[in-house]
């Protein structure tokens, strides 16, 4: 399984990016995929996760009301929809893949068996 984010950019305090993790294998689809985000100097934190039927979403505190994530109809793309983005979401964001799909949503990233690359996402004040 192979995952490649993108979709990262330079944007103003209060607009919106889409990211979007792409990913090879065809077992991918029954696999859960989350977002995870890491700033300079911090470690890995979670954003969201969703199931790998897209039945449910997981999200933290901070992503809740302002980030959407969604699975592509074909299921081999994830999307994670950030509006209203803050300063403070600024860092390197990745998606990753957990092979356990039939537990619940996990939002530790050792959890998570495969890492796309990172996507870097920038908000100016």
């Amino acid at each position: 399984v192979q995952l490649q984010a993108s979709g990262g950019g330079l944007v103003q305090a209060g607009g919106s990016l889409r990211l979007s993790c792409a990913t090879s294998g065809r077992t991918f689809s029954v696999y859960n995929i989350g977002w995870f985000r890491q700033a300079p100097g911090k470690e890995r934190e979670f954003v969201a996760a969703i199931r790998w039927r897209g039945t449910s979403t997981l999200y933290t505190d901070s992503a809740k009301g302002r980030f959407t994530i969604s699975r592509g109809n074909a299921n081999n793309t994830v999307y994670l929809q950030m509006n209203s983005l803050k300063p403070e979401d600024t860092a390197v964001y990745y998606c990753g893949a957990d092979k356990n799909s039939m537990t619940v949503l996990r939002s530790t990233p050792g959890a998570y068996d495969y890492w796309g690359q990172g996507t870097l996402v920038t908000v100016s004040s």
